[in-house]
């Protein structure tokens, strides 16, 4: 209860000293008074949450994120595995994917209106490609981190290609997998946001920038915090999922200076010692 208290005052605060800044009309070197005050925000707030056009817009860009990054979700894990398990697979398309890798998903929009037949499309690839490579990347370099004895272990009982993927090779990079996912989702609602505020007809992002044309100041606050909100639940969505999915994992509180918790404590009083070290010997036969 103490850290959601103290995360409550740290908002409290910052939206106390934003109201007290645009009030006064501070202007030192930063024009606050150019800012709408927190007061006037929250007014245009509820007059966008009673009209039908604030909630189209937050199901369309929803729509947008969620279907491009599932898409990102299943080609870079399969892409990551193939790449990190085959030679032959690295060297076909390793080349490939890190020739376009470095560039900026937002710099594809005139590729998106070029190659796909409506905006709709051209926005889910954006949303898309932002995703894939940080999940590509996160999923390769966790594949390849995996301790080989554990693949060798499923091959002395009889276990294939499959088992190894199924036991072995998924479990075994979840960890990395989710930092990539949650590395990806904050980086499609990036872009996703610039696509629509580019080529968008509906959307928070073209709302947003629709807004700041007609000098709505007020709206266009009203979208960068609708932004800031589904990206907090969907960054939190994906952690929750790979905590409850990674279950397994000692976990452990960060504590500066501090011991570790109990649980880690107690997992490492307790794991298993392997064959001929000393804590399987005998008491009578340690010299």
């Amino acid at each position: 209860m103490t850290r959601y208290a103290l995360r409550g005052l740290s908002l409290a605060v910052g939206l106390g000293l934003w109201q007290l800044l645009t009030s006064l009309n501070v202007d030192v070197w930063l024009r606050f008074s150019q800012f709408p005050t927190v007061t006037d925000v929250a007014r245009a707030f509820a007059d966008r949450l009673s009209g039908p056009d604030y909630w189209t817009d937050l199901t369309d860009s929803l729509t947008r994120i969620l279907t491009g990054f599932l898409l990102a979700t299943v080609l870079g894990v399969a892409t990551g595995v193939l790449v990190a398990r085959s030679r032959l697979a690295e060297d076909l398309l390793g080349p490939l994917l890190e020739v376009v890798r470095p560039i900026p998903a937002i710099a594809l929009v005139p590729v998106a209106i070029l190659l796909f037949p409506s905006n709709e499309q051209g926005i889910v690839f954006i949303t898309f490609t932002a995703a894939y490579f940080p999940v590509l990347v996160s999923t390769r370099h966790a594949v390849r981190a995996l301790t080989p004895v554990w693949e060798e272990a499923v091959r002395t009982i009889g276990g294939g290609r499959w088992r190894i993927l199924g036991s072995v090779v998924l479990p075994g990079a979840l960890p990395g997998i989710f930092g990539g996912l949650s590395v990806g989702i904050g980086v499609s609602w990036i872009c996703v946001i610039s696509a629509e505020m580019i080529s968008g007809q509906y959307g928070v992002g073209y709302r947003t920038w629709q807004d700041y044309t007609v000098v709505d100041y007020p709206g266009v606050f009203v979208g960068m915090v609708t932004i800031g909100v589904l990206g907090w639940l969907t960054s939190t969505a994906v952690e929750l999922l790979g905590r409850r999915l990674t279950h397994w994992l000692p976990r452990t509180s960060y504590v500066p200076g501090g011991r570790p918790s109990r649980q880690v404590r107690d997992a490492t009083a307790f794991t298993p010692a392997g064959p001929g070290t000393k804590e399987n010997v005998p008491h009578d036969q340690l010299v």
